[in-house]
């Protein structure tokens, strides 16, 4: 499948070396900065483009991998192209690309990190087209990627969206507190790891209500009394930590 990358960023790196190492052959990768783009374009084998004017039209497949807001702008600037293009944005309509003829969503439900290599054999891949010719293009493209594709319209998307900002983005923004309170008092991170890796294999299996734990579940307001007076240097620290044992407590109490 020859395919043009419209965006150079985290997600865009990910899945175009991901399609890269199935074979897939990158044509282009097209960039508002032409570094940028020649940096994705080196990896896997490209040409690199700032101009979309100078954009190829010989791709079967279009993926623009922008920020949100940028979306609809970009699908703007396409209009007349008759293959198949489609975004990566798991909070984005479908209806931001209307304007052409054969678009879709083509969105990997994976954090990424452009530093950090990343498998997405088993990433979700979640497709929307507005035909089934279309779908069809885009679940051979997720195919090369990963077992896993799940077609999905964009009310779905945006609740799976919301939905991982929880389960990820929150639950990650707290592994930095936790690690900002150990390095505060001199204690190293990696004592709490093994915690974590439990926490994260129980729900792989369980229903994480069925496995919550921590003195908020008890009802352990001695402890939790504690905790809060351990936080007084730390107000911003002390009303999270308020916040989620209240939820807690209303959820099992």
């Amino acid at each position: 499948m020859k395919i043009v990358f419209l965006g150079s960023g985290n997600v865009a790196t990910h899945l175009a070396l991901a399609l890269k190492a199935a074979d897939q052959q990158i044509l282009q990768i097209w960039s508002r900065t032409m570094s940028n783009a020649q940096i994705l374009a080196n990896q896997v084998a490209a040409k690199a483009t700032s101009d979309l004017a100078e954009l190829d039209r010989t791709a079967e497949l279009y993926l623009i991998a922008v920020n949100d807001g940028s979306v609809a702008e970009l699908a703007s600037s396409l209009s007349g192209l008759e293959q198949v293009v489609a975004h990566t944005s798991g909070a984005t309509s479908i209806d931001a690309l209307a304007n052409l003829n054969h678009f879709g969503v083509f969105y990997p439900l994976q954090t990424f990190s452009k530093q950090k290599a990343l498998d997405l054999s088993d990433a979700p891949m979640c497709l929307e087209a507005n035909s089934q010719a279309t779908m069809e293009v885009l679940e051979r493209a997720a195919k090369y990627i990963s077992s896993a594709t799940y077609k999905l319209s964009s009310d779905q998307r945006k609740i799976l969206h919301l939905s991982a900002v929880f389960a990820c983005n929150f639950s990650n923004h707290l592994y930095h507190m936790g690690y900002s309170i150990m390095e505060q008092h001199g204690l190293d991170f990696a004592i709490l790891k093994p915690l974590i890796m439990e926490t994260a294999r129980k729900v792989q299996i369980e229903i994480p209500k069925e496995v919550q734990t921590g003195p908020a579940v008890r009802n352990d307001e001695e402890t939790m009394i504690k905790h809060v007076e351990l936080l007084n240097d730390r107000p911003d620290l002390q009303k999270i930590y308020k916040t989620l044992s209240e939820s807690i407590k209303k959820t099992y109490l």
